[in-house]
């Protein structure tokens, strides 16, 4: 066992099998579903009728971060098992789940173990953070300790750019996520917006038409690959058949395989709606 391991959430939507293959260990989010029940994201499998459920609400499901003690049950084993750890969430400026995860090193820091745990604050979503958790567990790997591990999320999340195009800014709208995209609610309600996480979501641009948003995702492949990050990602929201024309249209880009292809949850995806098509990467060096 690497002696960093590695910890993040369940918004990266990262695969199980690449999880799995790299040693990282999840926290899962909730989704409250009208105050009768309290989910664990985790236990979300069927994302079809999550969806199907999503679109007829008249009140849409709530999401909260982890409890103190969710994280404790994933850091005390490890640290009982002599791993120092690194824990890489989303972004403060969207959710409480950094302030929980500090609580909890509060809490083992009270109790004698300073300094084995430290958070990190992707200052993004979805995808990107499962890129910077990625790197993290590929610099763990080599054997780097906790300051080199940090080091390299860090690198991973200056290097990273992703995009998001939606259908409708409604559900930012009704979660109370919006963001700087805010200044787009009193335009016309055919626009496709274009997001970015940079802490909060972020405003790109907006297009008229899912064709039109489509190739501006093309063109966001076509950046990465021009700056060298070949390590790229493709994420959708029931779109699989856009998501997987995206795929190829970014392999010819790229010459490579994904590191991944994922469908994004519902902790997000109460916020966005069903839609969304996202693309985005870092270095390959950086993963692999």
């Amino acid at each position: 066992m690497s002696r960093v391991a590695v910890v993040t959430d369940t918004t990266g939507y990262l695969p199980g099998e690449l999880v799995r293959a790299h040693g990282i260990h999840l926290v899962s989010l909730y989704v409250n579903f009208g105050g009768e029940k309290t989910v664990r994201e985790a236990d979300i499998t069927n994302y079809d009728r999550f969806y199907e459920e999503l679109r007829d609400a008249d009140a849409l499901p709530t999401t909260s971060q982890p409890a103190v003690g969710d994280f404790l049950a994933v850091y005390e084993p490890l640290l009982e098992d002599g791993c120092d750890i690194l824990s890489i969430h989303i972004s403060a400026g969207l959710s409480g789940t950094c302030d929980a995860a500090r609580q909890a090193v509060e809490t083992l820091e009270r109790g004698g173990q300073n300094g084995r745990v430290r958070v990190f604050d992707s200052a993004t979503g979805a995808g990107g953070i499962a890129l910077v958790a990625l790197a993290a567990a590929k610099a763990a790997g080599d054997g780097g300790d906790l300051a080199a591990v940090e080091a390299a999320a860090r690198s991973a999340r200056q290097s990273l750019k992703i995009w998001f195009a939606i259908d409708t800014l409604e559900y930012l709208r009704r979660g109370g996520r919006i963001g700087a995209a805010s200044a787009w609610i009193g335009s016309t309600l055919k626009i496709k917006p274009i997001l970015t996480v940079e802490s909060e979501m972020t405003p790109v641009e907006r297009v008229r038409t899912s064709a039109r948003a489509f190739d501006r995702m093309v063109d966001y492949a076509r950046q990465r690959h021009a700056a060298g990050a070949d390590g790229w990602v493709v994420q959708h929201i029931q779109s699989p058949d856009q998501a997987n024309k995206l795929a190829d249209a970014c392999r010819e880009i790229f010459n490579s395989e994904p590191v991944w292809i994922s469908e994004v949850g519902p902790v997000l995806g109460v916020h966005t709606g069903p839609g969304l098509l996202g693309v985005g990467g870092i270095p390959r060096a950086m993963v692999e």
